[in-house]
């Protein structure tokens, strides 16, 4: 049996790894995740995402929905530490082109299980003022 390496230099997500019970994607700096094209959270409904900056910047946006509005927060995240967003935590990502993350996540999680929220103009206004 031989040792699986596994690498993506392009722009977006790649899932390299999967099993029966998680995947491993590699995630790069893409236009829809660039500061000036943020405009969507998304939330996973039943499984938790873990993901591992490994090279550029990555800010973490997170939502959690207070008196009928998001309430937004912005975490720069370090180098080789994990960020966990649990389960059905609004969240994108912010990255600039030197970006590279690793994503940890349940084989089961997709469309069918999470949501996208388009964000108002206003909304967008206030991710890349806390988000800078």
């Amino acid at each position: 049996m031989d040792i699986q390496k596994f690498e993506f230099g392009e722009e977006g997500l790649k899932r390299v790894y999967e099993n029966d019970k998680w995947m491993v994607g590699i995630k790069n700096w893409k236009p829809a995740n660039d500061i000036a094209n943020i405009d969507c959270l998304e939330r996973h409904n039943e499984t938790d995402e873990l993901f591992v900056l490994l090279a550029g910047s990555c800010t973490l946006l997170s939502a959690v929905e207070e008196g009928g509005r998001l309430a937004i927060e912005a975490t720069a995240m370090e180098p080789m530490r994990v960020y966990n967003i649990p389960r059905s935590l609004w969240h994108n990502t912010v990255t600039t082109k030197a970006t590279k993350l690793i994503l940890v996540e349940d084989v089961s999680t997709g469309a069918k299980n999470s949501d996208v929220r388009q964000l108002s103009a206003e909304q967008i206004a206030e991710v890349k003022r806390i988000a800078r």
